[in-house]
């Protein structure tokens, strides 16, 4: 069982324009779905949901679709980070803002596998942190690339499982 109190959901990159991209093993909207499921257990538990999107540095505007898909948006309680790199740690204050919450177990879920969440899986992996890697709530841009991070990286910085099995361990 997870311990609610000190689990976070981390959701990576589900904007328009990334969720439109072609994916595999699975589509973006179906990780937007699996995501939902998993945000709407968060919620119901009192945890934390950290939704993550990225901005382009050093550009005057960003490009259309850098906003949260419209299911995604931040929800009241939820930490919203907008990330200028990879991984969600870096210049973003979200090591601090889990560290004051007494955060020490993170799901990881979004796109893309090896880009966003591998990055922020490697960074949590850093400070210590206990991960979940949901393998059916995110994808990448070809099914090679998922598989690897999912069968080589992942297992080696925290637990690959699925959104059936997280689901019931905050049951």
């Amino acid at each position: 069982m997870l311990d609610t109190r000190k689990t976070a959901l981390v959701v990576i990159d589900l904007m328009p324009r990334i969720v439109a991209l072609d994916a595999a093993p699975y589509s973006g909207p179906e990780v937007v779905r699996q995501s939902l499921r998993l945000v709407g257990a968060f919620h119901g538990a009192g945890s934390l949901v950290v939704q993550v999107r990225v901005e382009r540095p050093g550009v005057a505007e960003q490009p259309p679709g850098s906003s949260f898909v419209a299911e995604m948006e931040p929800q009241d309680g939820d930490l919203e980070i907008v990330k200028r790199a990879i991984n969600a740690f870096h210049e973003t204050g979200l090591q601090e803002e889990l560290r004051d919450r007494g955060i020490a177990t993170l799901v990881l879920a979004g796109i893309a596998t090896n880009w966003g969440v591998e990055g922020t899986g490697r960074a949590a992996s850093d400070y210590d942190y206990e991960l979940l890697f949901a393998e059916d709530a995110m994808t990448s841009f070809t099914e090679e690339q998922h598989t690897f991070a999912v069968t080589q990286i992942f297992p080696r910085l925290g637990t690959v499982t699925t959104v059936e099995k997280i689901l019931g361990s905050l049951a």
